[in-house]
């Protein structure tokens, strides 16, 4: 019997765990898969042996309240593993937690498999060589990273990314609307404040007061919207709505229509006129769907300045990255305030000829990444496997 231990950091990994254990599955029906799983993967029959919420933090500061107990986790982890001796690791994404543990595994002689590449086009390049140290092979999800790799003599194959092969390339907005029962003569926007609580916690207010501008906005213009928030945890759900019922207690006189979903991200970005999406995993959907979007995102101002320092790219947006140009909005930090998120967005939805040049980006981008990816990673990681 094939064992794999795995291990996903966020919702994200989850999803990418997801489809490949399905895969795994087709071939290796009686495999066994245990690790830090999240609820889909976990649905398939993998072992969780710690809540996958433990890993779900970003940013430095962040990072460092938790990090005793994320290097007392990956001991304990490091020892678990090694005490069931898998055939094949396979870190999906979560670079800094996995990277550690491929390392020692590596050395031990277990094969390690990095899902998802970090983003060493984007900042940190000289991780490079400590990847080199650490994998016996990346699982890559942009068709512009083999090639740093090879370079250095790290074995890499492209895969495409799972969420093109999942995703329609012309999504059903109208059934959409239908199912999730919405005004037909509403605008709907939907707000994606992030999958990790420490994300909620920074975006939740202010993706509240740039719906309460953006919605004095349409109204002037004798619109109606509808809001859309879908929340992927019960803790994260808790975040938003404390945020929502605090400045309603400050802001009596305000209305909105706003539906916090439990899941559902998709039905709500596919039924959404425009997207207002924390920069993550969520940007990258929100293409594949054909939205228009403004990124935003906020952290301590501590990890935002060591962040700026190491980026080597303008873009930190997956769709501005994978076409080389700013193809929608970036509202960062100090730029990312409810009245320019608002003004943003409206402007987007008025420019019908640049909506219309949007989507066919999107497109192009969605073909590119549409590679069976689920299937191709099964590919490699069944030449770490004993014979079914």
């Amino acid at each position: 019997m094939a064992k794999i231990a795995m291990v996903a950091g966020e919702a994200s990994g989850d999803l990418l765990g997801y489809h490949l254990i399905q895969e795994l599955k087709s071939l290796h029906p009686d495999i066994e898969i245990f690790g830090i799983a999240g609820p889909k993967m976990m649905s398939l029959g993998a072992k969780s042996l710690y809540p996958i919420e433990r890993l779900s933090v970003r940013g430095y500061l962040e990072v460092l309240r938790h990090l005793w107990g994320l290097l007392k986790l990956r001991k304990e982890l490091l020892k678990q593993i090694l005490q069931q001796k898998p055939d094949v690791f396979i870190g999906i994404d979560a670079p800094d937690f996995n990277f550690w543990l491929e390392k020692k595994l590596k050395a031990k002689g277990i094969a390690t498999i990095h899902y998802v590449s970090p983003s060493i086009w984007a900042w940190r390049k000289n991780r490079i060589h400590s990847i080199k140290r650490a994998v016996s092979h990346i699982l890559a999800l942009f068709p512009f990273e083999p090639a740093l790799y090879q370079q250095i003599g790290v074995p890499v194959t492209y895969i495409g990314h799972p969420l093109a092969d999942a995703l329609p390339m012309e999504p059903d907005v109208p059934q959409m609307r239908e199912k999730l029962k919405l005004k037909k003569n509403s605008v709907v926007i939907a707000l994606l404040p992030g999958s990790r609580q420490s994300e909620v916690i920074f975006h939740a207010e202010l993706m509240l007061e740039s719906a309460i501008s953006f919605e004095r906005l349409m109204r002037e213009n004798g619109k109606n919207v509808q809001f859309l928030v879908p929340l992927v945890t019960r803790e994260t759900r808790d975040i938003f709505q404390n945020a929502w019922h605090q400045l309603l207690t400050q802001k009596p006189d305000v209305q909105i229509d706003m539906q916090i979903m439990f899941g559902h991200a998709h039905e709500a970005m596919i039924a959404a006129d425009a997207i207002v999406v924390a920069s993550g995993t969520a940007t990258l959907e929100a293409a594949l769907l054909k939205k228009p979007m403004v990124i935003t995102y906020k952290m301590s101002n501590m990890s935002w300045q060591l962040l700026k320092r190491m980026r080597l790219q303008p873009y930190v947006g997956l769709p501005n990255i994978l076409a080389g140009e700013f193809i929608v909005p970036e509202l960062l930090q100090k730029d990312a305030n409810p009245e320019q998120i608002a003004q943003t967005l409206y402007n987007l939805l008025a420019d019908k000829t640049g909506l219309t040049e949007l989507r066919e980006k999107y497109r192009n981008i969605h073909a590119q990444l549409k590679q069976n990816s689920a299937q191709k990673a099964a590919a490699v990681i069944k030449q770490f496997l004993p014979a079914a």
